[in-house]
């Protein structure tokens, strides 16, 4: 049943325009290195700003062949919970939370209060 009903019809869709008083523009063809010495060529616009790294299809950062080096950008410090916290909170001010909540706990289990150090 399903043959009959693909008959005749096409799977692919098809442009109706045509290629005529279509000038494409120039194209050069740009060169790629990577570290493994993987060479890749692409086409590109003479208009095109051309990406001074491409990935390789090895998955290494390939480099313009006779280009410029690329950018280094600043790497950026991640930012860890203890880090974020530390912006809210002073450490006398966690120290006294901690202390409170470990009373707390201590209570919720039936133990007797202990005393505050002294520092």
């Amino acid at each position: 049943m399903a043959e009959r009903t693909l008959r005749g019809s096409r799977m692919v869709t098809h442009s109706l325009e045509t290629e005529e008083h279509v000038v494409p523009s120039e194209r050069q063809i740009t060169a790629y290195v990577c570290p493994q010495g993987h060479r890749t060529e692409l086409p590109f616009s003479i208009e095109a700003e051309i990406p001074p790294t491409w990935e390789c299809r090895c998955g290494e950062v390939a480099r313009l062949v006779d280009g410029p080096a690329p950018e280094d950008k600043p790497e950026k410090h991640q930012r860890t919970h203890w880090d974020m916290l530390l912006e809210r909170r002073s450490i006398p001010e966690l120290e006294e939370l901690l202390e409170e909540r470990l009373t707390l706990l201590r209570e919720s289990r039936g133990e007797k209060p202990r005393r505050k150090r002294t520092a």
